[in-house]
């Protein structure tokens, strides 16, 4: 959907005209208080669920949860999943061409936040007749939108799901996404973010920052279960330094060269940055209670015990600030291996517990 209303930016600047890429799903009901708005998180993107007609390997990041008889049932939920602006799957991001210029943004693309992006979805809720919504949910990066949603528009939701997720990144988490972008910036082949003139894409920073992504997002349990000290070519070792001689080595670099084709590298600076400065109490002199006083939605919050790139702890602060400031708020701890990726994938008491707040939240009561 294109949009003509300028739109300001947290950071100063200004997108005079953009578009925004989404997908729904089920159906809006008469009443039109049955729509969810899922908020995606650093790679995804507005397809959230399904398959596209045709299209091998077109699943929906989140399609174990959303869908006809799943947690988020779309017999029952309207579900609309869209792009974040900054993006490169469709929504205006540093592929598409500046009209200021005439050519491509790319380094020049001006910085979002999390904020941001809120008052673009709110913009796409107008345009197709949404006043408030049923939930906002999101996992990670997508829970600080939802976070921020019931901040920035506390009328405009009536629950808000918040999953592996915190209120802002710590020093190691800023650290993690600094190493990331500097692989990026460093390669030969950014050309100060303008690479798209050059016919070419600084493919080896993004290969390190999704590799260095990738182990963040796993747990030790997992990692050593999975590959443990296996060796690539069985029990003969190269002794090389520059061979591939351990599983996850190959592991890594697979994931590294896939990312590699698909992402855009000014994207990936983008939304990290946005990760970098949310923090919604940072106003209120670092007093978490006091920034969410402006909380009215009833809240879920999960997180899981060997995410320790968004550990519990995190979810706890946002627990206490929203109990503190008297709001409905159910918080579950899921005791899974799978580190941060776990809210992505089929842990059975996880899935459940989704689907009982959204039953009980399209049976209109309260969860």
């Amino acid at each position: 959907m294109s949009f003509d209303q300028p739109l300001p930016l947290q950071g100063g600047g200004v997108l005079s005209a953009y578009q925004l890429s989404y997908e729904t799903y089920g159906e809006l009901n008469a009443a039109r208080d049955n729509a969810v708005l899922i908020c995606h998180a650093l790679n995804a993107s507005h397809h959230v669920a399904g398959h596209y007609p045709g299209q091998a390997k077109s699943e929906g990041w989140w399609d174990n949860m959303i869908g006809p008889g799943k947690p988020v049932d779309t017999t029952r939920f309207f579900v609309i999943g869209v792009n974040n602006l900054g993006s490169c799957f469709g929504s205006t991001g540093p592929m598409h061409t500046n009209p200021a210029t005439g050519r491509v943004y790319g380094a020049d693309f001006p910085v979002v936040t999390v904020e941001d992006w809120v008052q673009a979805q709110a913009r796409l809720l107008d345009a197709l007749g949404i006043g408030q919504l049923a939930a906002v949910m999101g996992g990670s990066l997508g829970g600080m939108q939802a976070l921020s949603w019931s901040l920035q528009f506390p009328d405009r939701l009536r629950h808000a799901v918040v999953i592996a997720s915190a209120p802002n990144l710590n020093a190691e988490n800023i650290a993690f996404n600094e190493v990331a972008r500097r692989a990026i910036v460093t390669d030969p082949d950014f050309h100060g973010g303008h690479f798209y003139a050059h016919g070419v894409v600084p493919k080896r920073g993004l290969r390190i920052a999704r590799m260095l992504g990738h182990i963040t997002y796993l747990s030790d349990d997992v990692m050593n279960t999975k590959f443990g000290r296996l060796l690539q070519n069985g029990e003969a070792l190269k002794y090389s330094t520059q061979e591939i001689e351990f599983q996850i080595e190959s592991y890594l670099r697979h994931q590294g060269d896939k990312f590699s084709e698909y992402f855009d590298a000014n994207t990936y600076l983008l939304i990290t940055r946005a990760l970098d400065y949310f923090d919604p109490a940072r106003a209120f002199n670092n007093n978490l209670t006091a920034a969410l006083a402006r909380a009215s939605a009833q809240f879920l919050l999960v997180s899981f015990t060997t995410d320790w790139r968004f550990a519990p702890s995190r979810s706890r602060e946002m627990v206490q600030a929203l109990v503190a400031n008297q709001r409905q708020v159910s918080y579950a701890e899921i005791d899974a291996p799978h580190g941060h990726d776990a809210f992505l994938l089929d842990d059975p008491r996880y899935l459940s517990l989704v689907r009982a707040y959204f039953e009980r939240i399209g049976a209109g009561g309260a969860a």
